[in-house]
């Protein structure tokens, strides 16, 4: 191995005492000697010497360092990179105890995290440890830049590392996330991580290494200045890490998106940057607005308000982790925030003996009788939420609707989604989750990732939006009423199977209920009956089922739906943009038309129904109209990816390509990843003469491009597995099942 040229291919141009470091420390006096004036503070000597032993350093650890992917990129598969390219010396970074000694609350709180655990928990080990007996320990550098960037910036995920990896056990530390210089869009440790300091000097210089406490607590503004960046504070920050991508390296096969809980987040309502989500937010909610929420401060800390602190607790969904180490306040806080109206359950409909929809119920008068055939429709709406249910991992994650009918005598009629009692979900329990598939058609059930070529099928539900569940089951004639009818979602961290083989034998999980729903039905007349503390008006649970409907391609029933806002409501301009909403996916162009000019005279300059209007027109052959109305979408929203790529497309289509250049260009700075942007560049660049600049974007075209050949694996999976089959179909009915006969194996919050 060439160590020189390694170590001159990742370090960038450097000043003469930066080249002495290269040549090596025995000649690095004399190289200060003579650039430096002899009445150089010390604090300066101390900070070039710094420097020269972190070069010192990233040169030994290059002599011993595997580089499989790129030679000048040494922390690829991710994204993550250091301020000069060189590796950072572990012992540069203080420990999170250390930061504890100001600081005990957010301490406190992040040792119970997901961050601080990040690491070390049993079954992100035991998942690894698959990926390195796969394909070798260079290949966790893909997933180390978020669980361990310590581990990645030191350069110690190599064979036969000499490292002492103490810093295991803090996973993602105070100093790993207050030392990120900078970080883009691309996530997958999308960030350039510098040397921690927790102090500056009189001149704004960061100190390096460790820093007394009296000092720092006598400077207070240059701590923070050495510690806070204003973009720790947004959105993007976050999106260095929960947003991740499946590259050509880790899987020797293609790009793929792993997940992007930021940019569901930014076409979310909760953002304010797109016009098209159905529902509007009256304030923009950032990642840290949910998960680092202002609290008093109960211990000693240092924090930025009089009184208060942004939690560091980063409340979300890891309930086994706080289980598993007995944090249970952690855990108290994770059940309670997960029942913090995330979701809204709706019972809303029933058919009888296959008629049409009785809807809503409650505000519905109907009959039911023994030995009726009832198929009941549960909405289920993700309202709190800014991503998607579930977000991240899905595929092992397990949330997933649980209903029950019973009589009055408690015999049940129906059950669908109960635990087996050795904690197996039914299988065709209405779950929302995907299912991976490898190249020999088999389920990744174990979370390997690097093995991937499709999903079979994905039914997590977006941010705002909702799904309609179907239940079908008889009315026995001896059955004793009332009916009583529950739907709730259930959520647990983990499937049986994966923590089992985490733990090598049964493991039991907290099974939480998010929320529920509760309505009876009596034989003979139902009249209304006034509205649940949890039910939505009559207008948005109509809403509701509306959005499910169109979200499962049943266009004709989700325009019928719709018309029911709109009679409810005729003064709200989105139910008429939604009716052409379905109607446009219909293709009935004249229709949608119709409805988005009813809603644009309602809501002159809207900019959800201007969007759709401009791609009614755009079909219909008015390019100019349609550019007119995507210049006023993207005044508004100047954000919205939607919007600057349609106007782009637009361009293009007029052969405007100077102008359909910098659209798809402001498509690629809000997601670098986005394919028909890929696609569009390499073909305008081309047209433009741009030839290096097409042969990028074609060539990152045809890597994340779908592969048409990879349908056979999921086809192959699921004709082998007819049990799960029915959720690869957007609208299906569930029944009972012989999992669901056993009875439930799991208590809610426990």
């Amino acid at each position: 191995m060439d160590v020189g040229r390694i170590v001159n291919a990742m370090l960038p141009q450097r000043s003469p005492i930066r080249i002495a470091g290269l040549l090596g420390l025995a000649l690095l006096a004399e190289a200060a000697v003579c650039v430096f004036p002899v009445d150089k503070t010390q604090r300066a000597y101390a900070a070039d010497d710094a420097a020269a032993q972190r070069t010192a350093y990233s040169q030994n650890v290059a002599a011993h360092y595997n580089l499989p992917f790129a030679q000048d990129k040494p922390f690829l598969p991710s994204h993550a990179t250091t301020d000069t390219g060189e590796f950072i010396d572990p012992k540069s970074f203080p420990t999170a105890e250390y930061c504890g000694h100001c600081h005990q609350q957010v301490y406190a709180e992040w040792r119970q995290t997901a961050h601080a655990n990040a690491f070390r928990n049993p079954w992100y080990v035991k998942n690894v440890n698959l990926l390195i007996n796969e394909r070798g320990i260079e290949y966790t550098r893909h997933c180390e830049g978020c669980h361990n960037p310590i581990a990645l910036t030191s350069g110690a995920l190599t064979k036969g590392s000499p490292i002492k990896r103490s810093f295991d056990n803090d996973g993602v530390t105070c100093t790993t996330c207050h030392s990120i210089q900078k970080v883009n869009k691309l996530g997958t440790g999308s960030y350039v991580m510098g040397v921690p300091a927790v102090l500056v000097d009189a001149d704004g210089k960061p100190i390096p290494g460790p820093v007394a406490d009296k000092d720092i607590l006598a400077h207070l503004d240059r701590h923070a200045q050495a510690v806070m960046k204003d973009f720790y504070r947004t959105s993007e920050f976050c999106a260095a890490c929960h947003k991740a991508e499946l590259p050509r390296q880790l899987n020797h096969y293609k790009w793929q998106r792993a997940f992007a809980v930021y940019d569901e987040w930014q076409q979310a309502s909760f953002s304010k940057q797109s016009p098209l989500p159905f529902y509007v937010k009256d304030k923009v909610s950032k990642c840290q607005d949910c998960h680092m929420e202002s609290e008093p401060i109960t211990m000693r800390d240092y924090g930025t308000e009089p009184g208060k602190i942004a939690t560091h607790r980063w409340v979300g969904a890891n309930t086994l982790m706080a289980k598993y180490y007995g944090y249970d306040q952690q855990l108290e806080k994770t059940i309670a925030f997960l029942r913090n109206k995330v979701l809204n359950v709706d019972i809303f409909g029933i058919e009888r003996n296959g008629h049409a929809i009785i809807a809503p119920l409650g505000n519905a008068s109907f009959t039911v009788e023994p030995g009726d055939a009832l198929t009941v429709s549960v909405v289920i709406q993700n309202k709190g939420a800014a991503h998607t249910l579930v977000p991240e991992q899905r595929d092992f994650y397990e949330s997933w609707v649980e209903f029950e009918a019973k009589d009055a005598t408690g015999r049940v009629l129906m059950h669908s989604g109960g635990l087996a009692p050795d904690g197996t979900l039914d299988p065709s329990a209405h779950s929302f989750t995907n299912r991976l598939i490898s190249v020999d058609n088999k389920l990744n059930d174990l979370h390997q990732v690097w093995d991937t070529r499709i999903q079979a099928y994905n039914n997590t539900i977006n941010s705002g939006r909702s799904q309609v569940v179907r239940y079908e089951f008889s009315v026995p004639k001896d059955v004793q009423g009332p009916i009583s009818m529950t739907a709730k979602v259930n959520y647990r961290r983990f499937n049986q199977k994966f923590i089992n083989f985490v733990f090598g034998k049964h493991y039991d999980m907290p099974v939480v209920e998010m929320a529920s729903r509760t309505r009876a039905l009596a034989f003979g007349d139902n009249g209304t009956v006034p509205p649940g503390d949890d039910d939505n008006p009559e207008w948005m649970r109509w809403n509701n089922y509306g959005i499910g409907l169109l979200d499962a391609q049943q266009y004709s029933e989700s325009v019928l739906a719709f018309e029911q806002v709109a009679k409810l409501r005729p003064d709200y301009a989105d139910a008429f943009t939604n009716i052409a909403i379905a109607d446009f996916s219909w293709q009935r162009y004249g229709a949608a038309r119709t409805n988005l000019e009813k809603s644009l005279t309602l809501a002159p300059k809207n900019a959800r129904a201007l969007y759709y209007l401009a791609l009614v027109d755009r079909i219909q052959g008015k390019l100019s109209a349609a550019v007119a109305d995507l210049r006023e979408v993207v005044a508004q929203f100047p954000n919205s990816r939607d919007a600057h790529r349609e106007l782009g497309f637009s361009f293009y289509q007029q052969q405007q390509y100077e102008a359909a250049k910098a659209e798809y260009e402001t498509v690629q700075s809000i997601d670098p990843d986005d394919l028909s942007a890929h696609y569009i560049l390499s073909i305008i660049y081309r047209r433009l003469g741009m030839k290096d600049k097409a042969a990028q974007e074609a060539a990152s075209f045809a890597d994340q491009k779908d592969d048409p050949t990879a349908t056979t694996y999921a086809l192959e999976f699921l004709r082998k597995h007819p049990d799960v089959t029915a959720e690869s179909v957007a609208w299906h009915i569930h029944k009972q099942s012989a999992v669901d006969n056993l009875g439930t194996g799991g208590k809610a919050g426990q």
